[in-house]
């Protein structure tokens, strides 16, 4: 009979930035990718911001091949296997990047999940009391241990918006039904919704628009 058991140890794992930051940086953006891309492809997305914006993307920590043809690589951030202790690891990861690249508290933070990213982006903020001016929540879907509490050290003035596509293939009408209830309940009036047309994919022009 085999007996699960664990064990700690130190890793090392990288992460992607984008643009410079100094004291004419207005915005700092951390950027959680979605399941299957890897941060040195998805900071592509942010690569149209303003000079005085600086990106940070995590690096999901699970890389494996995508496919038979054993090319292409791509990355996950958790699965259902181990949850919860892989979810602190993942966690005390992003703080590690983020108190390294962040030694002052910026003049303005957006925090943005996609897809797959979005579970990371909600845990991190409300885990860490991330004080953030806006949580922006993109084709993904909110993680049900997650309760108002959690954010109830959100300003007034933090802004929440939830976009997706209106043809995503994994975005059914039960879904948004699900979601924007699941967020209404979370943050309240904070909740703006937007729709675009498209599928599952990064919607750049959003992107450009929240800077």
């Amino acid at each position: 009979m085999s007996s699960k058991k664990t064990v700690s140890y130190t890793t090392t794992n990288s992460y992607h930035t984008q643009g410079k930051l100094n004291d004419a940086t207005e915005t700092v953006w951390i950027v959680f990718h979605g399941l299957g891309y890897l941060s040195t492809y998805f900071i592509r997305y942010f690569s149209e911001l303003p000079d005085n914006h600086f990106v940070i993307c995590p690096q999901a920590p699970s890389k494996y091949y995508q496919g038979t043809q054993f090319k292409h690589v791509g990355a996950s951030w958790l699965t259902r296997v181990d949850t919860k202790e892989e979810t602190k690891n993942v966690l005390n990861y992003v703080d590690a990047v983020y108190k390294k690249e962040i030694t002052k508290t910026p003049k303005k933070l957006i925090v943005l999940g996609y897809s797959q990213g979005v579970s990371i982006a909600t845990r991190w903020v409300a885990s860490k009391k991330i004080s953030c001016h806006h949580l922006i929540l993109h084709s993904g879907g909110i993680p049900v241990e997650l309760t108002q509490n959690d954010f109830k050290f959100l300003k007034k003035d933090t802004k929440v918006t939830y976009i997706y596509g209106d043809q995503d293939e994994y975005i059914n009408e039960a879904k948004k039904t699900e979601e924007q209830l699941k967020g209404t309940k979370l943050f309240e009036d904070r909740l703006q919704v937007f729709v675009f047309k498209g599928v599952h994919e990064v919607n750049k022009d959003y992107i450009n628009s929240f800077a």
